[in-house]
């Protein structure tokens, strides 16, 4: 993998608690085996002592410096593998407490077993919240070093680039007309991150596009490609600086409404499984298609996004994110604990931009950093592709592309 890239679930947990305890099991077990040689060494330097002509070849006071630090490393082995048992603790507490949000984000019943547990950790050391709150702290001061350009932070601050559950947006973006302007059949889904964003509309004034497949036993999924921001001065362009302001401060714009009408005519109702592909303001749509549509979304994978939804575990999230893109900051970093299901990723490429960013916003940009992950090999993608083969096996497909505009 490039060295620029880090892919990790998201949020701040990025360890395996288990893998931790292994650690410490590992260090405080050892510790005893320093004491042991410390004894030896002494034991060794007593008898040189009582053998006046072997001080004369062996230095015992090197040798009793030997031991006093096999003393030394016991101490430091034992305190490490009981800081790092701790460490594994505070990990799990956070990884428990983004547990029971998911939980009860899907509305589920929480088992009297993960509340126990919370208790458990939280009474197994004095020091538990305050290193759950330092963790916390630690990760939102350090989440994001991009750029900070006026009031940006400011914006990220509020904790508006995060969908907590049962936030909907509010008020009418509506209406909106929908054109079809370009159809197709495609042979085969994409087979890579890089060919999926390549599959974006390309039609003249095209914002969305549709792929409808059908699969052998009748049930379709669909595909949305949406874009992002259109730089126009079109006042009927649902697409513009007015959508995205209007879905940052969780109302609903013209291109919401379009999104949902685009896939309502491509033919997909409540319950179709919906693949999500979208840049910029279109990924504050994919959100809120995730949050509050009544399509099933299973996959969602955003570029530049500045916004983050807290999705169920039924959903593949992917989201790629540039250091120096700073319409990706006002996410926030997005939540403490990772979301999606497990298998989602976020992919953070760092791009060290010094032009305020706006090329690396660029959806050219983030097809480059998809390039990167699909040539990386990463067991990680596995999940995706497993979306991909069942799309592969349907037995017709059918595209559409969409100019959207304000009535």
């Amino acid at each position: 993998m490039s060295d620029d890239l880090e892919i990790r679930h998201g949020g701040i947990v990025s360890v395996d608690p288990e893998a931790l305890r292994v650690v410490a099991d590992a260090l405080v077990a050892l510790a005893p085996k320093f004491a042991d040689a410390a004894a030896a060494v002494r034991q060794a330097h007593g008898c040189l002592l009582a053998l006046p002509p072997a001080t004369l070849r062996v230095d015992t006071s090197a040798l009793w410096g030997s031991a006093e630090r096999a003393e030394a490393l016991h101490a430091e082995c034992r305190e490490a593998g009981e800081n790092t048992r701790l460490m594994a603790d505070v990990f799990e507490l956070v990884e428990r407490r983004a547990e029971l949000d998911a939980l009860e984000i899907q509305g589920k019943a929480v088992p009297d077993a993960l509340y126990d547990r919370i208790d458990d950790l939280v009474a197994s050391d004095p020091r538990m919240l305050d290193m759950e709150a330092w963790l916390l702290s630690e990760w939102e001061d350090g989440h994001y070093d991009g750029p900070v350009i006026g009031g940006i932070t400011a914006f990220a601050a509020l904790g508006l680039g995060r969908i907590p559950p049962g936030v909907k947006l509010a008020g009418s973006g509506g209406p909106v007309s929908l054109t079809p302007v370009r159809q197709s059949a495609p042979l085969v889904p994409p087979g890579s991150l890089a060919e999926a964003f390549r599959r974006f509309p390309t039609a003249d004034g095209a914002q969305l596009k549709v792929e409808k497949y059908t699969m052998p036993d009748g049930a379709r999924q669909f595909v949305l490609y949406s874009k992002g921001t259109q730089v126009s001065l079109d006042p009927d362009e649902p697409f513009d600086m007015k959508s995205n302001a209007q879905l940052y401060l969780r109302q609903e714009s013209a291109s919401y409404v379009a999104t949902v009408e685009a896939l309502e005519a491509s033919g997909a109702r409540a319950g179709d499984e919906v693949h999500l592909y979208a840049h910029s303001q279109a990924a504050m749509n994919a959100a809120y298609l995730i949050a509050q549509s009544d399509f099933d979304v299973t996959v969602s994978v955003t570029a530049g996004g500045p916004m983050q939804t807290a999705a169920g575990d039924d959903v593949l999230k992917i989201d790629f994110v540039h250091t120096g893109d700073i319409v990706g900051s006002l996410a926030d970093g997005g939540f403490p604990g990772g979301t999606g299901s497990p298998d989602s990723m976020v992919i953070t490429r760092d791009t060290s931009s010094v032009d305020l960013g706006i090329p690396d916003h660029l959806m050219s940009e983030y097809e480059h950093t998809a390039e990167l992950v699909d040539e990386s090999g990463d067991p990680r993608l596995e999940a995706w592709r497993d979306k991909q083969r069942v799309l592969t096996q349907a037995i017709s497909i059918e595209s559409t592309e969409y100019v959207a505009k304000r009535e």
